[in-house]
């Protein structure tokens, strides 16, 4: 019994660390995919979504190259069915998440783009309820339907136009891109690959399909700073940023982290206004109530752990 309590420090200890370890994965996560928008809007303005993406997935294929080589782990042996399990889950992540996306934002507003592709910690918290068995289900809820009239509001308070100014492609690619990202939040932490190794095979087939793409609408290769912008797409929010959050979900799972991910959409939001879209007081109403949706749903997260 002595010896079962003295271990007891060292698991929190060890869980702790686990728990800083991936809120600093999800912060990095974040900042880069901030950016995200802001920059893709610049790029779009000049180039097809075809060339746009091939730089995305040609940067990110870069980077996972290079963390794989940097990487001391050794594979485990996987069977077939796993091996394919992993595939569909990087695919789907990836390619589905930032294809569907960057279609959206060149078939739409980017700023209303932006926000319905980043409700996926939403759709998040709504798995949560349908799959597991959280002890305030009301609560989870309830903070759902808040966070997603904020963004809501966010949308329509966000430009002097009307709302809903893109097409129906526009709008079914955004919440696509919503969909897939919030499997992939759900699934990375229940496959034993590692992200570098989950991550690479998918941005290589990116590169070979938006390759194809690239042909079909007429090639024509990007130079000096919108060559830098492209690969910076691929090498931060996409490379970089989807190894972080990877990280962090499998560190924690998708409990506290998933505070630090409802911050994505406000943060970026701030950056596009920057760059001349108008910010409302009904849009930082709507900021407002994501952000209290995620903390109330990050407490209940927690709060639920602990309990465990």
């Amino acid at each position: 019994m002595v010896e079962q309590q003295d271990r007891v420090p060292g698991r929190l200890l060890r869980h702790g660390s686990g728990s800083i370890s991936a809120l600093v994965f999800a912060a990095g996560a974040v900042a880069l995919w901030s950016t995200n928008a802001l920059v893709g809007k610049s790029l779009l303005a000049s180039h097809p979504v075809s060339q746009v993406q091939f730089l995305q997935f040609a940067g990110a294929a870069l980077v996972f190259a290079a963390i794989r080589l940097m990487s001391r782990e050794r594979a485990a042996p996987v069977t077939a069915g796993a091996a394919l399990i992993s595939l569909a889950v990087g695919f789907i992540g990836l390619v589905g998440t930032m294809v569907l996306q960057y279609i959206a934002f060149a078939s739409m507003p980017v700023i209303e783009a932006n926000l319905m592709a980043y409700t996926w910690p939403l759709m998040v918290a709504a798995a949560v309820i349908a799959l597991q068995n959280p002890r305030r289900p009301a609560l989870l809820g309830l903070a759902a339907v808040v966070g997603f009239i904020g963004v809501a509001l966010v949308i329509s308070g966000g430009r002097n136009q009307s709302w809903l100014q893109g097409d129906l492609v526009g709008y079914l690619t955004a919440f696509g891109s919503a969909l897939c990202m919030a499997f992939y939040s759900i699934m990375v932490g229940r496959v034993a690959t590692s992200p570098d190794r989950l991550l690479l095979p998918s941005a290589l087939i990116g590169v070979v399909l938006t390759f194809l793409w690239c042909v079909r609408d007429g090639f024509t290769w990007p130079v000096g700073t919108d060559l830098a912008l492209g690969l910076y797409l691929g090498a931060g929010p996409m490379g970089l940023g989807y190894y972080f959050w990877s990280r962090a979900l499998k560190l924690e799972g998708s409990g506290k982290v998933a505070v630090v991910a409802y911050l994505t959409p406000i943060a970026s939001t701030l950056l596009l206004t920057l760059s001349g879209e108008r910010l409302t007081m009904t849009a930082i109403v709507g900021a407002v109530l994501v952000i209290g949706s995620c903390v109330a749903v990050g407490v209940e997260r927690s709060e639920a752990e602990n309990h465990v």
